[in-house]
């Protein structure tokens, strides 16, 4: 298997997956293919961006919406900043748990990209367990 055939995306799966795809491989563009291997085109990086047409604000604002409804948790115990669809969630949550549904649910909002996990997690409870 070359490079090529693994910076595919097939033609089914959502616009957040192309864009996190590019956004971890650092690529401009991506194959689009069918689940047979067969390509259908080409999306770009203004491609992507244009299908979430969402300014930083507005996700910024979303995401602090999804920590307060879904966690309860103070918005302002946690530093939220997006930067071309990028967001870098800081603070402390009072569970590692807690830091990663937070980390999982914001992956989700419309017009995110990658979410970027600077949480300061509790000594006892690493991000990973």
């Amino acid at each position: 298997t070359d490079l090529f055939d693994l910076l595919t995306i097939i033609a089914e799966y959502l616009v957040e997956h192309a864009a996190r795809l590019m956004y971890n491989c650092r690529v401009r563009r991506l194959p689009v293919v069918e689940a047979d291997g067969r390509l259908v085109g080409i999306i770009s990086r203004a491609d992507v961006l244009a299908a979430f047409d969402r300014t930083d604000e507005e996700i910024r604002d979303d995401v602090g919406q999804v920590i307060s409804r879904e966690f309860g948790p103070d918005p302002s115990q946690f530093t939220v900043t997006v930067q071309s669809g990028v967001v870098t969630l800081q603070g402390s949550p009072e569970t590692a748990a807690l830091g990663r549904g937070i980390v999982h649910e914001i992956r989700h909002v419309p017009g995110v990209v990658a979410v970027r996990d600077r949480l300061s997690y509790p000594p006892d409870q690493a991000a990973g367990g």
